[in-house]
């Protein structure tokens, strides 16, 4: 799968770019050829090691600003052609305690995003969103979910605008902050053990390298509104614990221990649920959900016209997962230990 090439000369601002998602898109956009790259977080210290990385190339700018304040937003979206917005807080149980703070950065900072292109007529924004925005069960997933609202509302209310918005929606990304990979890790170096919520748990999977430029392709195939739903491998929790013992530990395997379920947390992730299986295209490596309030498909959403509809909802729970000598081939190729 090439880098994007769309990207060559262009304007991009990437917001939350010192996160795990944001620091690779920043990488992929630079090599595809960026002519300038304006990166926002409000992590004073990521931020400054981000600008350390790249002062000698001139393409990347970082700038200190929290995307709950819209005039700064505003001011760094000066001249800038495509928006990449992956500020978020994505901690489950931190927003669960703390839902105000997620409905300011995740809600209101995506609509001050929104306002910011608008008034600068930014060609492209595109929201990275989440597997739990599906069928939310908890204040985060609540808060992504609304975020991709927000985006298909502004594309469906500013028709005659300039700007295009859509969502990209993914699910684990390996070796991310959030991801179980990291933890398992941590627990194996420790002597152990490695806690399993449950051993019939499945999780989509991907490489962020994978799952960065499937979101910096979905930019260039947006009409607006559409949510693009990225085609993920399957994988069992278990099996992945199992691999990273044997692959890590040595000859003293440590112990995998069964501590159930966290509050809140699914037995399988989804990416596209039954509602929206009706208004569902299926294109090379995405899914395409078209808004539901968008009317007339085939005359405003080009890609729905002679693809393929699709037949089911997309959950790890009903899709074939990975054997146990799929998934090590895996790890193996893609060199994720």
């Amino acid at each position: 799968m090439s880098i994007c090439k769309n990207f060559k000369g262009r304007s991009v601002l990437i917001t939350g770019a010192c996160g795990t998602v944001g620091a690779e898109l920043t990488r992929q956009v630079l090599e595809a050829g960026a002519e300038r790259i304006v990166c926002v977080d409000n992590n004073e210290t990521e931020l400054f090691f981000l600008q350390e990385k790249y002062k000698a190339g001139g393409a990347v700018k970082c700038y200190l600003a929290d995307i709950r304040d819209r005039e700064a937003l505003t001011q760094r979206m000066q001249g800038v052609e495509i928006v990449l917005h992956a500020a978020a807080l994505k901690h489950v149980g931190l927003c669960e305690d703390s839902p105000a703070q997620a409905i300011r950065t995740n809600i209101e900072g995506t609509q001050n995003v929104i306002d910011a292109a608008l008034a600068n007529r930014v060609e492209r924004v595109i929201f990275t969103s989440s597997d739990k925005a599906v069928n939310p069960t908890n204040v985060m997933g609540t808060s992504k979910l609304m975020g991709e609202r927000l985006m298909t509302a502004a594309s469906l209310n500013n028709r005659n605008c300039e700007t295009v918005f859509a969502s990209t929606r993914f699910g684990n990304v390996l070796g991310s902050r959030g991801s179980v990979v990291p933890l398992f890790k941590r627990q194996i170096e420790s002597g152990g053990p490695v806690t399993l919520t449950d051993p019939s748990m499945t999780r989509f999977i991907m490489t962020l390298e994978e799952a960065v430029k499937l979101v910096l392709q979905s930019a260039f195939m947006a009409t607006g509104g559409e949510v693009f739903v990225t085609k993920m491998p399957v994988a069992r929790i278990e099996d992945i614990a199992s691999h990273m013992v044997q692959a890590l530990s040595g000859d003293n395997p440590v112990k995998i221990t069964e501590i159930g379920a966290k509050p809140g947390e699914k037995m399988y992730e989804e990416l596209m649920n039954d509602e929206e299986v009706r208004r569902t295209w299926e294109t090379g490596d995405f899914f395409v959900v078209l808004p539901a309030l968008a009317g007339d498909y085939e005359e405003l959403y080009p890609i729905s016209v002679g693809r393929q509809k699709a037949d089911r909802p997309y959950n790890s729970s009903v899709e074939p997962a990975m054997t146990a000598d799929e998934l090590a081939k895996y790890f193996t190729e893609k060199q994720i230990l």
